[in-house]
């Protein structure tokens, strides 16, 4: 009699073989077309990961450069705004004896840095001079530069005549809109050249961007110098500005 076996490895191998017979054609197939379609499906997974982040990144920073860039250009507005006034008391109505004249110039408003900028071009009727002016509320200081005799003025700011900066800008807003049309009138303040100044950049960088290179003079009120008479004949020039609800001369006079 004889005996037939059959070694394991043998065994597990035709079983193994069987097995895979027993896979249809078609599963083997799909099974393999499967594998790359799930490397990129990953790969898809990962590159829109990496695009959202992207995305969102890009959001954010073109986000923050429109607020930025529309803050710097509403910051930055030059408003050229004109106002009517008289010559003389205000309270006069005679229309011959006192005529309405306008006065035009181009402010800008920096409200965080607390500045007015004022430009005042060539006057159309009187003999005023051209100037630029700053008001720095945080130095407390104004400057002149003189356009005609291109000389430059700094005296302590006076916040009784000069409006704040938010105000200011509100009152323009409002002459824009056509909410407030000012028929305003003259006040006159006189300045007399005191001292030259001979370092600027201490002043702050708005005045020092105005009245650097150029001769530059300390101003004080005539009123405020004792012993000085109305009647002493200086060598005077004037500004016509408007920085509030009225229009102001300054009058700056050398001794």
């Amino acid at each position: 009699m004889v005996k037939v076996s059959f070694s394991s490895a043998l065994a597990q191998k035709d079983v193994k073989k069987d097995a895979e017979t027993l896979i249809p054609e078609e599963d083997k197939d799909a099974e393999a077309a499967l594998s790359p379609l799930r490397h990129q499906s990953r790969a898809w997974c990962w590159m829109m990961c990496l695009g959202l982040a992207l995305m969102l990144s890009g959001v954010v920073v073109g986000g923050a450069y429109l607020y930025h860039h529309y803050y710097v250009q509403e910051e930055g507005r030059v408003f050229v705004c004109g106002v009517n006034y008289r010559e003389e008391d205000y309270m006069i109505q005679d229309e011959v004896e006192n005529p309405l004249r306008q006065l035009q110039e181009r402010i800008r408003v920096l409200e965080r840095e607390q500045v007015e900028l004022i430009s005042v071009p060539v006057p159309e009727f009187d003999d005023g001079d051209p100037a630029d002016i700053v008001h720095d509320f945080q130095r407390r200081l104004t400057a002149y530069l003189d356009l005609s005799l291109n000389k430059c003025y700094v005296i302590p700011l006076n916040t009784s005549i000069v409006m704040p900066p938010k105000d200011f800008r509100d009152l323009i807003s409002n002459v824009l809109a056509g909410t407030y049309l000012p028929q305003s009138y003259l006040i006159h303040e006189e300045m007399i050249v005191t001292e030259r100044l001979e370092q600027v950049d201490q002043l702050g960088s708005f005045i020092y961007n105005l009245c650097q290179g150029k001769d530059t003079f300390k101003l004080q009120r005539r009123d405020r110098i004792l012993g000085m008479q109305k009647r002493e004949a200086l060598n005077c020039h004037k500004i016509r500005h408007f920085e509030n609800k009225f229009v102001v001369e300054t009058l700056i006079c050398e001794q």
